[in-house]
């Protein structure tokens, strides 16, 4: 098992976020459509992440209650993203269960006649973290 900092290391390296820029004003999570659902509202994540509490999050409930909408991302007036933070993380967890990561060879495989061209580049973005 990973320290809690190489975790939280990792997870940022995946995001990109600065979670020090988050003021804690939870405009995010009064924002969040799912806040109901969510046992980790957005700030909570960004203070977990960046105190090194990421255990919790690895089995919480609210990394799949995210739908990923980014409302909380347009409500930050510090350009936080915990958007993109519990998204780097639902990655982690998803990363250790398959152990891999996609390369452009995996990509042949799944193609499909219809497929938009959109879904491969998120695909090679995600994978690719």
């Amino acid at each position: 098992m990973e320290s809690a900092e190489s975790m939280k290391q990792e997870i940022l390296r995946i995001s990109g976020v600065d979670p020090l820029k988050c003021m804690r004003c939870g405009k995010c999570a009064a924002t969040c459509p799912c806040y109901e659902e969510m046992e980790y509202h957005p700030n909570e994540f960004v203070f977990m992440v960046e105190r090194g509490e990421i255990e919790p999050l690895l089995s919480s409930k609210s990394l799949y209650r995210c739908l990923s909408c980014m409302a909380c991302i347009e409500r930050c007036p510090r350009q936080v993203e915990p958007a993109k933070l519990i998204e780097a993380v639902r990655l982690y967890v998803e990363r250790a269960k398959e152990g891999s990561h996609m390369t452009p060879q995996d990509m042949v495989g799944r193609l499909e006649d219809q497929m938009p061209q959109q879904i491969l580049v998120s695909a090679m973005r995600k994978f690719n973290k």
